[in-house]
């Protein structure tokens, strides 16, 4: 059934699991910079439409999968991690506004697809349906509950970073501030990966 107390718990843990870092926000934070904010809207629309029908895969039988074959998680968090540990070196003198900069933001099915590779992403959809799944509920109710919710919290969460990521572009004329920022931005995908990998 569908509690008041269930639909604050869920929302309470999306709103802890979109804002905080990871690679989606490190991503968008970098195209903000890159881009400005109008330009990475299909990357930023794109997260949490990959993310719904990653979470729609898990609530249809693709966490029992991974609970029977606990492997295939691990491989996906191997690749996933691996792409992380990448995508931080390719930050290192990334962080270019400049006109010569050829570079084009993440295109809309680029974001969709990038949530299968994305370790972070299957954390929070297995956990979603393993401790938030309404069983007494109809199941196609508690599908649209689990996956409604989800892009209604994601959009304003990720949001913050991009246009964080748009508001600092003016500080990148500085050296110093762009190399460090794009060691910060290097440190939390490694982070992220190393937590999720060894959490």
């Amino acid at each position: 059934m569908i509690t008041i107390e269930l639909f604050l718990g869920l929302m309470g843990y999306y709103i802890v699991m979109y804002v905080t870092p990871g690679p989606n926000n490190t991503m968008l934070t970098v195209s903000g910079i890159k881009f400005g904010f109008n330009r990475t809207l299909p990357h930023l629309f794109g997260i949490p439409a990959g993310h719904a029908l990653q979470l729609t895969l898990v609530c249809l039988g693709l966490g029992t999968i991974f609970q029977q074959y606990p492997f295939i998680q691990e491989i996906l968090k191997w690749i996933g991690t691996i792409y992380l540990f990448y995508l931080a070196w390719k930050m290192m003198g990334s962080l270019k506004i400049e006109k010569q900069d050829t570079s084009v933001p993440l295109k809309f099915y680029e974001a969709v697809i990038f949530q299968f590779v994305n370790p972070k992403a299957w954390v929070i959809c297995i956990t979603a349906v393993s401790l938030f799944f309404p069983t007494q509920e109809n199941f196609i109710a508690s599908l649209f509950f689990l996956v409604a919710l989800s892009s209604i919290v994601n959009l304003p969460c990720i949001s913050c970073w991009a246009i964080f990521g748009t508001g600092i572009r003016i500080f990148l004329k500085n050296k110093k501030i762009k190399i460090a920022l794009e060691w910060l931005m290097a440190m939390l995908l490694v982070l992220t990966g190393i937590s999720i990998l060894f959490g």
